[in-house]
């Protein structure tokens, strides 16, 4: 049965419009830093590189090759851990050119280590680019966490982000983390600004 994380991981990737508490495992991950404004050609290279990764794993079968525990599933979304700088945070406006981002692409639980690296040799060497040296194969545990569905635009997500913060204090809740991670389900390219879907999560834990 092909794993698709909309219909069988869909408690953590699709939540309700109203924040939810969960515990988030450790999963693995292609990750890439950066800083600056993602409505850029930059950032959007970043993601192809991402992507085809991702899709470097996803068609080993094709290429005949069958790594131990292999199963058809689909590609995860894309997902980002964001912040800003300390000098914006210091200044207190909020600048999209002092972002500071992660942003990755899940892995299944085959995919190890030295299987990461291969596929990275492979892809760098067919579609040649320097940020493949930079994208790191890393395990993240989200833990103890605050979720909730954002349908609208990205610059609208003060509006979820202040309904989640009202659940952590009527829970009890601290964010420990400034941080936050979004779930991109939507593709952006492809969807209306009003009609975007992005799954926000605070890192929390109990006050």
């Amino acid at each position: 049965m092909k794993q698709e994380w909309k219909k069988h991981e869909k408690n953590l990737y699709i939540p309700k419009e109203t924040p939810m508490l969960l515990e988030v495992p450790e999963f693995k991950f292609f990750t890439l830093e950066g800083r600056g404004n993602p409505n850029t050609d930059a950032f959007a290279e970043e993601i192809g590189v991402l992507y085809s990764l991702a899709y470097g794993i996803k068609m080993l079968p094709k290429k005949g090759i069958a790594p131990d525990g292999y199963f058809d599933y689909t590609v995860y979304p894309l997902e980002g851990i964001w912040s800003l700088s300390e000098e914006a945070i210091l200044s207190g406006v909020f600048d999209k050119e002092q972002l500071v981002y992660k942003i990755m692409i899940r892995q299944p639980d085959f995919v190890s280590e030295d299987l990461a690296e291969k596929v990275r040799h492979e892809v760098a060497n067919k579609k040649p680019n320097p940020l493949y040296a930079k994208v790191k194969f890393e395990a993240i545990e989200d833990g103890l966490s605050v979720q909730m569905l954002h349908i609208g635009s990205y610059d609208d997500e003060p509006r979820s982000f202040e309904k989640m913060k009202e659940f952590c204090r009527e829970n009890h809740l601290i964010q420990w983390d400034l941080r936050h991670r979004e779930i991109y389900i939507s593709d952006a390219r492809k969807t209306a600004a009003e009609k975007l879907k992005t799954t926000l999560r605070y890192f929390v834990k109990r006050g």
